[in-house]
């Protein structure tokens, strides 16, 4: 963990752009119209797998043993700096590139690659980016994480059902029609949000 309060903004972009919560709920309709199947991943440090945009080094404490007292530069993205988001995005992005996605013109973090199903049906299967968190919406979604696992290691080593994305709850329904689909519910986050203040003005009292 670096201290990137104490550097000097760099002139580039350093933030992370982040999919938005429209686009979430657009490519669930799509998944559940098209009968695609939906698994999320989590890359695990996620920042140290890029190099470092800025010029950093640190003097080595008395944790290094015989090293302390000695210049480090930092080669990688160190949690803390400033353009460690924007280091991490664009790599992530260069990955996802060489799999054949291409962004789509009306959200940069949907990801969109032609697809055909074994019916000859045509569609886009689609990867959905938040930093790290990653969903893969595809009639085959592991195809594209096991791309993404050869650069970088996911949490916990596997892709999963989303329970979970954007801080709201992500589940699969059936309708009465008998149709399949895919909702987004804020309860989660709500109840989290309630405990919190209750907590606050249960100590301040």
């Amino acid at each position: 963990m670096a201290g990137g309060h104490t550097t000097t903004t760099p002139s580039s972009i350093t933030y992370s752009s982040v999919v938005a919560r429209d686009s979430v709920g657009i490519a669930l309709t799509i998944a559940a119209l098209n009968g695609l199947s939906i698994l999320s991943c989590d890359i695990q440090n996620a920042y140290l797998t890029a190099e470092c945009r800025e010029r950093i080094y640190t003097i080595a404490g008395p944790e290094f043993q015989s090293d302390a007292g000695k210049v480090m530069i930092v080669k990688m993205a160190l949690y803390g700096l400033k353009s460690s988001g924007a280091a991490f995005r664009s790599k992530l992005a260069g990955v996802i590139w060489e799999l054949g996605y291409r962004p789509s013109k009306a959200d940069p973090d949907v990801w969109l690659r032609p697809a055909v199903k074994p019916d000859g049906f045509k569609y886009y299967e689609m990867l959905l980016c938040y930093v790290d968190d990653i969903i893969s919406i595809s009639a085959n979604p592991l195809n594209a994480i096991q791309g993404i696992q050869k650069v970088f290691k996911l949490k916990n080593d596997r892709a999963d059902v989303p329970d979970m994305y954007l801080g709201g709850g992500v589940s699969k329904v059936r309708t009465n029609s008998g149709k399949e689909c895919w909702t987004l519910s804020s309860e989660q986050y709500i109840k989290s949000a309630v405990r919190n203040v209750e907590d606050k003005l249960a100590k301040s009292n």
